[in-house]
């Protein structure tokens, strides 16, 4: 059968609701243009670390082959290898150039919405009900420039949201997390990480001093979570207040290993 590679847009989901634009959608056209016999389906995909992400779509024809890499997948990362290989570009730099991120994570209800949050130190009991799962990213520093880095991330398991989450750890957020971001806070130009049930439900859009609160603005213009960046990486970027709900989730899947 056909193996296909190619790199989704960030935003684009894989799975859409009804009627919405998504990879899933978009499939059958693209075995007509490329005269395909067979339908094509998802292999490997990044969506699980957030529907922003960008990157490396693995698509095949053939069901026996798409079992088989899926396997190898999970058998690799119980084995000790990083299979998918990311990179971020994060509002912060590290600490350290490199290293590891080891946490439990698991769902937690906020209000209306499900919350992935970090369980430093998860217990037995809640391990064994799977209510909680541990988890952990191998990271390194590429490059930093202007309070902003370049990292690559190696997921050695996969539980929703993780890369985003853990990268709140380092107290380093992806540039264009939205949703993840407002758990770093910042005083005195020291940043610090807020516990879940202390993460506002509005951010601060920008302006002098770090930024205007969306309270203060027309709700109607406004989306409830944006991501807080000083003036100077806003104009660095050449963005807007308004223009600033548009800035995607810098986070792609780069490589993927095969066997």
């Amino acid at each position: 059968g056909t193996l296909l590679a190619l790199s989704k847009p960030p935003g684009l989901p894989i799975l859409g609701c009804s009627g919405e634009l998504s990879l899933v959608t978009l499939l059958p056209a693209l075995r007509r243009r490329l005269g395909l016999p067979a339908e094509l389906h998802v292999v490997k995909a990044p969506s699980r670390h957030g529907l922003g992400c960008s990157g490396l779509v693995l698509l095949s024809s053939c069901h026996h082959t798409t079992q088989q890499l899926q396997q190898f997948f999970s058998s690799a990362r119980r084995r000790g290898q990083y299979p998918a290989t990311y990179h971020a570009i994060t509002v912060g730099v590290p600490a350290e150039v490199e290293g590891e991120i080891r946490t439990g994570l698991r769902w937690q209800q906020q209000g209306d919405t499900a919350m992935v949050v970090p369980v430093p130190a998860p217990g037995r009991h809640s391990l064994a009900r799977k209510e909680v799962k541990n988890t952990l990213t191998r990271y390194r520093v590429l490059g930093a420039a202007g309070g902003c880095a370049l990292l690559q991330l190696q997921p050695k398991t996969a539980f929703p949201e993780q890369l985003p989450v853990h990268l709140t750890l380092l107290l380093c957020p992806a540039l264009g997390d939205h949703k993840h971001s407002s758990r770093v806070g910042r005083v005195l130009g020291m940043s610090f990480l807020l516990p879940p049930e202390a993460t506002p439900t509005h951010t601060q859009v920008n302006g002098q001093g770090g930024g205007l609160s969306a309270a203060l603005r027309d709700p109607a213009e406004v989306p409830s979570l944006l991501q807080v960046l000083d003036k100077e990486l806003m104009c660095r970027l050449g963005l807007s207040p308004r223009q600033l709900c548009r800035l995607p989730l810098h986070l792609h899947l780069q490589r993927l290993e095969l066997p």
